[in-house]
């Protein structure tokens, strides 16, 4: 059995932290993350960046990453002017953002749900790109608790076209409640977060589910400027160490990214929430 773990940090792991790296740093952590194997790579963000300064100069980041064959390089947008920029720096992926509720959906895109189901909808159509519609807040908010799981439901079921990946923007899924709503819902993947020690749990599930996709992020690193007291996103490193551990090929060298982790916490200058890359792979797995 394989998955395909995309790694988010570029994009959802930095947008959090509160030094604004360089364009140049940033296409660096996707140079390295893309030379560890990682089949996927979320690059960058195109929004504005009055908005969330750390990603600010999506366009620079995209240009100095140095493309390797076989990785698969997407980027974020939460609307249509945001899809339009991206198209123009030629990633390979679109990852179109929107929320199952109306408060957080204010917040993070200034748009109502209904709002940003149409933005996604006339970008699914007019994308030549592959597409990835990733709800988020799928199985909690910040602001409105509990999200109906017919609420998700239905938003994934109008993009039958496209690759749907649900999110727990929060951190306050168990495996119980993964596991139905990617049978619920026939979704392709999970974007996890480990803020309350349930991430990777989740990911088993899901993948138990039926989920072929899991995102992550180097470290640990992430969080929602949106969310509040979000925390970071499950760590690629770590999650990889269990996927090979059940079995699960992935395709990516463990001692790659936890080199990888090693650079960021000492760019950053502070140790990051995974383990692996502070305990190291063991020997004798």
């Amino acid at each position: 059995m394989a998955v395909t773990v995309c790694d988010v940090g570029p994009r959802d792991g930095l947008q959090n932290e509160p030094d604004v790296l360089a364009p140049a740093v940033r296409a660096e952590f996707v140079n390295r993350l893309a030379a560890a194997g990682v089949p996927r790579v979320e690059a960058a963000s195109f929004v504005r960046p009055d908005a969330v300064p750390q990603m600010a100069g999506a366009e620079d980041v995209v240009a100095a990453i140095e493309r390797k064959a076989g990785v698969e390089y997407s980027g974020l947008a939460l609307n249509e002017r945001g899809f339009d920029r991206l198209v123009a720096t030629g990633l390979d992926r679109l990852n179109f953002t929107l929320a199952a509720t109306e408060s957080f959906s204010r917040r993070n895109a200034n748009q109502s749900v209904a709002e940003a189901r149409a933005a996604a909808e006339a970008v699914v159509g007019r994308s030549t790109l592959p597409v990835t519609i990733t709800i988020s807040v799928a199985f909690g908010c910040p602001f409105e608790g509990r999200v109906d799981p017919g609420v998700v439901a239905e938003l994934a079921a109008a993009f039958a076209t496209a690759e749907v990946v649900l999110a727990d923007t929060i951190g306050v899924a168990v495996p119980r409640e993964v596991r139905a709503l990617v049978k619920r819902t026939g979704a392709r993947g999970v974007h996890l977060h480990n803020t309350r020690s349930t991430g990777y749990a989740n990911a088993v599930a899901a993948v138990e589910a039926g989920a072929t996709l899991l995102d992550a992020s180097c470290g640990g690193l992430g969080g929602c400027p949106y969310a509040p007291r979000a925390t970071g996103n499950i760590a690629t490193e770590d999650l990889v160490y269990l996927l090979d551990g059940e079995g699960i090929e992935t395709g990516i060298d463990l001692d790659a990214l936890v080199a990888t982790s090693q650079w960021l916490e000492a760019l950053l200058g502070r140790r990051l929430e995974g383990q692996v890359y502070r305990a190291g792979p063991w020997a004798g797995s």
